[in-house]
């Protein structure tokens, strides 16, 4: 793994696979106090709304595995799941895309400047976010189209941040870049969700487990503690996704776009780069 700092973040040069998934973590661990809190207050009530979905399908924690005769129910919960997953991970990504940005163009701006309202384009990235989860739900339903929808809304929320793009033409931006050189883009941000889903339910599942078997959970107390054990596990999985997918963008324009001869350029003339960038005074 590279040396942490802005170019060994996101290097000025078309990255690997390897590269894009370890330069994604370095970003996350730099600007992890504040995406892990925002990420954990979203994941506690993904699983607050999810909890009643879960009794109606008579799932029980830590894996939530399905009951044959509750079928159509327990479809239902994953629909509802995957569309949180793509409000939250688009929320998220108004965050790692001006965090992404700032590293690649403006390395000087402080993390807490994330937070601040300027350029932040809340009220297009709530928009577009829910516009995300509804295409995740309603591909969920159609189980195959869900691969298809999760690949390509990566780049929606750097799109917003960072083109400056209302919604619609976000989800559209997302989808072109997302099937430019082969599709890579999106090939590359399945692998990232598939990485971490198997991560999350091996940590879940195996903390909740590993606290049972040591008699240390009382079973009155198996249902919230498994809550609480997945928006702590959440809280890592959904801004390294969000990582990925700032990460991923940017390497695309510079792969597709040339963004690295406009920010090069930038730099040598200190000209003002148009791409805005959180923080910028």
């Amino acid at each position: 793994m590279p040396d942490a700092g802005p170019t060994a973040v996101l290097p000025l040069r078309p990255l690997t696979v390897g590269e894009l998934i370890d330069s994604a973590v370095l970003l996350l661990r730099d600007h992890a106090r504040v995406l892990v809190p925002v990420a954990l207050v979203l994941a506690v009530l993904e699983q607050l709304l999810l909890h009643p979905l879960r009794l109606v399908a008579e799932v029980t924690p830590p894996a939530y595995l399905p009951r044959i005769d509750e079928l159509p129910a327990y479809w239902f919960l994953l629909a509802v799941g995957a569309a949180c997953e793509g409000v939250i991970i688009a929320l998220l990504g108004n965050l790692t895309a001006r965090a992404g940005g700032t590293v690649l163009l403006d390395p000087g701006t402080r993390v807490r400047r994330l937070l601040r309202p300027r350029d932040a384009r809340l009220p297009a990235t709530v928009l577009v976010a829910l516009l995300a989860g509804a295409v995740m739900f309603v591909a969920s339903l159609v189980m195959p189209l869900w691969v298809v929808g999760f690949a390509l809304l990566g780049s929606v929320a750097p799109a917003i941040v960072l083109d400056r793009l209302g919604p619609f033409r976000a989800l559209w931006r997302s989808g072109t870049l997302a099937l430019r050189t082969g599709a890579r883009a999106a090939a590359v941000r399945v692998l990232g969700y598939l990485v971490w889903w198997v991560l999350r339910i091996g940590l879940a599942v195996g903390a909740v487990t590993g606290l049972g078997s040591a008699g240390l959970l009382a079973p009155e107390w198996r249902v919230p503690v498994a809550l609480a054990i997945w928006a702590l596990v959440n809280s890592v999985a959904y801004p390294a996704l969000a990582c990925i997918d700032a990460v991923v963008y940017l390497e695309t324009r510079i792969r597709t776009e040339g963004l690295d001869i406009v920010v090069s350029r930038a730099r040598q003339t200190g000209q003002p780069i148009r791409t805005p960038t959180a923080g910028r005074p």
